[in-house]
């Protein structure tokens, strides 16, 4: 008890008083559900043994439970991903069809374009042909949606009446083909284009609103790239009968040309965009637009964006028609085989999902028959490391007691951030700081109070002190480096640097354990009260570990001699500061001094002091400063109880 510090022992007097604070009703309350709580953790007693076993035979189970749930959820994914793709093959089905409508219809409106620019002649349009082809495709669809389609070709686009069945729309579409039988005048031309235009644009809406139902499935890029490979035909064919026109009617006008080059270059932007998402289809294209037929297009085409002035010729026409119309199967050809890799794509989806549901059906079958023999394994190892464990966890409790003992021992003899370097580093190297503040004091007269009292007395009576001084220091940034009889030293500014925090830290402690001293009476002394001087000093220091055997954190240099001369040559209850320390308060501001001389100091001859006198303002000061000057240290409770022979208690005034 003696080698613990001061402030040590007034910890375990409050942790005394508080135990004595709490009632025995709330001791047995507490106490009995620890117990309860301790004894079910404890391997040591039956009950703590079956508990301990019961959770490492459930620690496995565990992750088995999860296998076994996960399999499981795993299976039902699979069973979903199973009739998703079933949805997603329905969806590719109805896709075809309106693929295979689309088509029809974008044959039907180049025949009739070529049916009106040649002002009626039925020489190249089979018109009751190409109306069958598109009847028959409609009848074969396997599901029907609205279509917004204009009720006559000269109406506006935003002027629609939707189809809610099929045989409504084949009515309108035949009245349709009926008006351009009998009128096929020039002044209907771009209606009746419009016409077709909006029909299609209806479908493949459609077929739009068809591919985002299957958007999280891998199939999708294909089906993406089916419909612009379609908007690709679509855009070329209403390209075309521009075209046609410019070779069977002369130049475009500036309206019809600017639609030519717009539609003339989206179907550029389709393709490209089709081969995008289906890059297996490049070498087909390749083999297209590697063939004469395509370069005599490309410069068909050419001549139709330079719209230079011609004479009309239905030869050149019909030509330019019938190379379009070749170009733009060659394009469906790519289609059909987009449509069979969409197809192989879905049936190998669907096996692939067979295979998983069979691996995933054999898993959770070898997790259920290998689950209870790991849990039988389990139970029996159990038992085994129970024992082990039993002395394993002694032998923990016994090191962690004595580590946190030793630990504890460390840190009140060096400073905390000290005491870890030293664990990890073994070592911790002498550090100069360069401004330090370093506080000394001691008791007036204490060599004669030393010789009228005992030595227990005495202990007493620096205990009582020094715990109050231990406590009031809690509240600064400081560190006690010793007390050596009535000697006791502070510093401020290390282990850990604080700026200029350290001069203001010491001078306000200086005067709060100058308040404190203040109320102490001297034992055998009557009324008389404790008296201290104090020395301040800031400057340099070097702070280092000294020793291996019980190690100090010692400070070393002038500053320490200074400040330990400004305490001798100081007057009781004064603080003494020197110079230096002067000019350091003045430029931190808020503390008052008075110049006490030239004095004749020790080693360092004449020096310019100053008493540091107040502080402008408050002073952190403790209200149990009565009550610790009048408690005892830990060990005379001790020997309240086991006194010595011939040795009588000193009485507490």
């Amino acid at each position: 008890l003696l080698l613990l510090p001061t402030h040590t022992h007034h910890n375990l007097q409050l942790d005394k008083i508080s135990v004595r604070s709490i009632s025995s009703e709330d001791i047995s309350n507490v106490g009995s559900g620890r117990c309860c709580s301790a004894a079910a953790r404890n391997p040591a007693i039956k009950t703590g043994r079956r508990l301990q076993l019961m959770q490492m035979i459930i620690l496995p189970f565990i992750p088995i439970l999860a296998l076994i749930v996960q399999t499981s959820l795993t299976l039902q994914e699979i069973l979903e991903y199973r009739a998703d793709v079933a949805d997603i093959e329905t969806q590719v089905t109805i896709a075809t069809d309106l693929g295979k409508v689309v088509t029809r219809l974008q044959l039907e409106r180049s025949e009739v374009a070529f049916y009106i620019f040649t002002n009626g002649s039925k020489q190249r349009a089979n018109l009751t042909q190409r109306f069958a082809n598109t009847d028959h495709a409609l009848n074969n669809m396997t599901t029907w949606s609205e279509i917004s389609v204009p009720t006559a070709p000269d109406e506006d686009e935003d002027d629609r009446e939707v189809m809610l069945n099929r045989n409504e729309f084949q009515s309108r579409l035949n009245e349709f083909r009926e008006r351009v039988r009998l009128e096929p005048e020039d002044s209907s031309i771009t209606e009746v284009m419009n016409w077709y235009t909006s029909i299609n644009r209806g479908l493949l809406h459609h077929l739009n609103e068809q591919i985002k139902e299957t958007d999280n499935s891998g199939v999708w890029r294909y089906l993406v790239g089916f419909k612009n490979l379609l908007k690709s035909i679509e855009c070329q064919n209403i390209a075309t009968s521009f075209g046609i026109r410019y070779y069977g009617r002369g130049p475009l006008t500036a309206e019809n040309f600017v639609s030519y080059v717009r539609y003339e270059f989206m179907a550029r932007e389709m393709i490209n965009s089709t081969l995008n998402y289906a890059p297996m289809l490049k070498p087909m294209y390749t083999n297209i637009t590697s063939s004469k037929k395509y370069h005599r297009v490309k410069l068909m085409s050419n001549m139709v964006l330079k719209n230079k002035p011609n004479i009309s010729d239905e030869r050149s026409a019909v030509e330019y028609n019938e190379f379009m119309h070749n170009y733009t199967d060659d394009l469906r050809i790519l289609q059909k085989a987009l449509r069979r890799l969409i197809k192989e794509y879905v049936d190998k989806t669907l096996v692939e999902a067979d295979r998983k549901e069979a691996i995933g059906i054999a898993i959770l079958v070898v997790v259920l028959l290998v689950s209870p023999i790991i849990i039988i394994l389990v139970k029996n190892a159990a038992a085994t490391i129970q024992l082990y464990a039993m002395n394993l966890s002694q032998k923990a409790k016994e090191l962690k007691r004595e580590k946190r003992k030793s630990d504890s021992l460390l840190f009140q003899m060096l400073p905390p951030s000290v005491a870890m370097q030293l664990k990890q580093t073994q070592q911790v190297p002498a550090e100069l700081y360069e401004a330090v503040t370093i506080y000394f004091s001691d008791i007036v007269g204490f060599t004669e109070i030393a010789a009228e009292c005992t030595p227990l007395e005495v202990v007493t009576f620096l205990n009582s002190i020094y715990r109050v001084f231990d406590e009031r220091i809690e509240c600064y940034d400081v560190y006690k480096v010793e007390t050596i009889g009535d000697s006791y030293m502070v510093a401020s500014g290390l282990p850990v640097k604080n700026g200029n925090k350290h001069i203001s830290e010491i001078a306000t402690m200086a005067l709060d354990l100058l308040d404190a001293s203040s109320v102490f009476r001297i034992p055998r002394a009557g009324d008389e009260f404790v008296q201290i001087r104090c020395g301040v000093h800031t400057g340099p220091v070097v702070a280092g570990i000294v020793g291996t055997k019980m190690p100090r954190y010692c400070l070393f240099g002038d500053t320490v001699n200074t400040a330990s001369r400004m305490e001798s040559t100081g007057e009781a209850q004064k603080i003494h500061i020197t110079e230096e320390m002067h000019e350091a308060l003045q430029q931190v501001g808020g503390y008052k001094t008075e110049h006490r001389g030239l004095i004749d100091v020790k080693g360092k001859g004449l020096m310019s002091t100053y008493w540091l006198t107040c502080k402008d303002g408050p002073v952190r000061v403790r209200e149990e400063i009565s009550w610790c000057a009048d408690m005892q240290p830990v060990f005379l409770d001790h020997l309240k109880l086991h006194p010595p022979t011939n040795y009588k208690l000193p009485k507490r005034k």
